[in-house]
């Protein structure tokens, strides 16, 4: 069930709180209750509320410059006015201000109960776009890890275990080997899957801005902040944050971030008080930061405190009998209807033979292109860029292989194991694991292709 959502009722009346705290709590809805705008204030620095309920008259203030004031505190939260003397001019006023609703005394529990929902799914529905904006899914990076490799399914068996906890996790790997993927992976399987994924590339922040898009501000914070403005932090509440590149950080910020991790807690800029930090957090970098960290270019600290659990994603290179799965994948997800493109016999030849130094960034980048350039649906060697296909016939011509448009299945299947055992040093149960067959059947194709010695 998702998380309930908290409401935060002013008024200088204790018996109105108590009817409204025991009619109005459910179990997605939790209440909270406040006598006076000083009490207010206190709360809504310690608990991050979505809906307030404000009287307009309370002994110590006045429930409009109390909306005002906690727009700076909570600025996503929406407000909704009571008052017992039901002036039409607060009304309009509270309505100009920015206030939900506005309800007079005497009123009706359901009608206050049906607002109060509907002003929840306004916070919901502007947490969403501003998620979006944020978590840069116009991206969309493939939906699952592809591949039957034993580096793979590894990979699901590490996300599969450390997604329901909460722990931060670090994601390694080279450029365009998929971190991003396995950040939405662990995200979907853990509790917080209902929640937020908001993803960042630090390399991307503006290096003056970078406090301010982490923490937020507060108006008069720095020159320029002529609002309060809430950061990546209070946008991933209760949900992910996924901080890619965290090795391009400024280390100032980085041992902020540190305290954020052991006190899950942190401030906006310009503000005392502490705000709760409910968030999982993952990272992600393709630099070696235990090397950066002992050279003084990361903080250590922080380092052995995101590396509390590691996932390294292997190059494309390493792991080349996942293309053709990848490669149907891709095609699945870029051509214009199922089946409408296929891939021939020598171009899938020539993306074995290739290294990929992009990885499976490129390898998409390629199909994509080759879709466009295919003939009748099919993507031959002329679709396919030109290193490739030289990368290819240079492999050709090292591997004694038939001339060019003499390749059968049969030799490609024979080159491609000659290629993966001797990348394992001739170990059989590794090469067998690799290519995704059993030993018994690597045997009886190594001796069908003679290739026993």
């Amino acid at each position: 069930m998702p998380s309930p959502y908290h409401v935060l009722v002013v008024d200088d009346e204790p018996s109105i709180l108590k009817l409204l705290e025991k009619e109005l709590a459910r179990e997605d809805r939790v209440i909270h209750t406040a006598t006076s705008a000083r009490q207010a204030r206190e709360r809504m620095k310690k608990t991050a509320y979505d809906v307030l309920v404000l009287d307009v008259r309370l002994p110590d203030g006045d429930g409009l410059d109390l909306f005002v004031e906690a727009k700076g505190i909570a600025p996503d939260a929406e407000s909704i006015l009571i008052t017992g003397h039901g002036a039409i001019d607060s009304a309009v006023e509270a309505m100009r201000l920015g206030v939900y609703d506005y309800i007079a005394k005497p009123f009706k529990l359901d009608r206050l109960d049906l607002v109060l929902d509907k002003a929840w799914q306004r916070v919901q529905l502007q947490r969403e776009n501003r998620s979006l904006k944020h978590s840069q899914e116009a991206s969309q990076p493939p939906s699952r890890l592809v591949g039957k490799s034993s580096c793979i399914k590894h990979l699901h068996f590490l996300i599969e275990k450390v997604a329901p906890a909460e722990a931060p996790v670090l994601i390694t790997g080279e450029s365009g080997a998929g971190k991003d993927v396995v950040a939405h992976a662990i995200h979907a399987r853990s509790k917080r899957a209902s929640h937020p994924l908001i993803i960042k590339n630090c390399a991307m922040l503006q290096r003056d801005l970078v406090r301010s898009e982490l923490f937020g501000h507060v108006k008069g914070a720095y020159t320029g902040a002529t609002e309060t403005k809430d950061g990546l932090m209070a946008f991933a509440h209760r949900g992910t944050l996924f901080l890619d590149e965290i090795g391009e950080l400024p280390m100032d910020v980085q041992a902020s971030l540190l305290r954020v991790l052991e006190d899950k807690t942190y401030r906006r800029m310009g503000e005392n008080e502490e705000r709760q930090a409910n968030i999982r957090f993952l990272f992600a970098t393709n630099r070696n930061l235990a090397q950066e960290a002992a050279a003084n270019r990361f903080h250590e600290a922080l380092f052995h405190r995101i590396n509390v659990f590691n996932i390294h994603i292997p190059p494309l290179c390493e792991r080349k009998e996942d293309i053709p799965l990848l490669v149907e994948h891709f095609l699945g997800r870029l051509c214009s209807a199922p089946g409408a493109c296929t891939i021939a016999d020598k171009a899938m030849q020539c993306l074995l033979q290739y290294d990929w130094p992009g990885n499976v960034r490129e390898l998409r980048n390629v199909i994509e292109r080759s879709i466009i350039l295919s003939e009748n649906g099919i993507i031959t060697e002329r679709a396919l860029p030109r290193e490739l296909v030289e990368k290819s016939h240079a492999c050709d011509d090292n591997a004694d292989a038939p001339a060019a448009g003499a390749l059968t299945l049969d030799t490609m299947e024979r080159n491609h194991i000659a290629r993966v055992l001797s990348f394992h040093d001739g170990n059989r149960v590794k090469a067998a694991q690799a290519l995704g067959i059993g030993r018994k059947t690597l045997y009886r194709k190594l001796e069908k292709y003679r290739l026993e010695e």
